[in-house]
């Protein structure tokens, strides 16, 4: 099953299915983060482990903890402009979060639900609670490259990037099988993210889509 791709909206209907296909495959489904299925391990345990804590660094933000097993990277972090980088940091925060929140089996996990509003608020749940309902966790790395960033204005501003998920499977809680398949195309995905900063300075995501097997992501 795809580690990653979050499915939007109008592509959480066939979530279901989606998660049974071996991770890395083929799934073309749109979606803001959850083809992710891929992979996390859930046989380490159902709760973050504090040895692998991840935050923005940023006063308020909540503290995002996820187990050994499971990382993200992300590149470039920083630009050298603040605006940017705010946004960067707050994407990546809400990766992790996402992340955090399949690894606890729980939708409304209040980081996630931090950095999410609207439409991303309810597709990211969905897509964790299509984890939950298949019975999978995540594992492994996923690394986020060329990452870039339009400021429409103060508010408002979309984010392009791609993931590498060839090292990032999905893993049967039960029986603690972590689900790899050969790396191919549809290893890596493209993604673009509508954020929006609200009152409190945080940029959150609204809405995201994906593109598995983009040719703008192959190595």
């Amino acid at each position: 099953m795809n580690r990653r791709t979050l499915p939007a909206a109008a592509a959480l209907a066939t979530a279901a299915a989606l998660l049974l296909t071996a991770c890395g495959g083929g799934d073309d489904h749109k979606s803001t983060k959850p083809d992710k299925i891929a992979g996390a391990d859930e046989g380490a345990s159902k709760s973050p482990s504090p040895s692998a804590s991840a935050s923005s660094g940023a006063p308020g933000r909540p503290k995002v903890t996820l187990p050994s097993d499971v990382s993200d990277t992300f590149s470039p972090e920083k630009t050298g402009d603040a605006t940017q980088d705010a946004i960067l940091g707050d994407n990546a925060a809400y990766v992790r979060a996402l992340d955090a929140a399949i690894v606890a089996s729980k939708p409304e996990l209040p980081a996630l639900e931090f950095y999410t509003e609207g439409e991303g608020a309810a597709s990211s749940q969905e897509w964790v609670q299509s984890f939950v309902d298949s019975g999978r966790t995540i594992t492994g790395a996923t690394r986020y490259y060329n990452r870039k960033v339009t400021v429409k204005n103060k508010t408002a501003a979309s984010i392009s990037y791609c993931g590498d998920e060839s090292k990032g499977y999905s893993k049967v809680i039960k029986t603690g099988k972590i689900e790899k398949t050969k790396v191919t195309n549809q290893s890596y995905v493209a993604y673009g993210v509508q954020v929006q900063r609200n009152a409190q300075g945080v940029w959150e995501t609204m809405k995201i889509s994906s593109a598995r097997g983009a040719a703008s992501c192959q190595p």
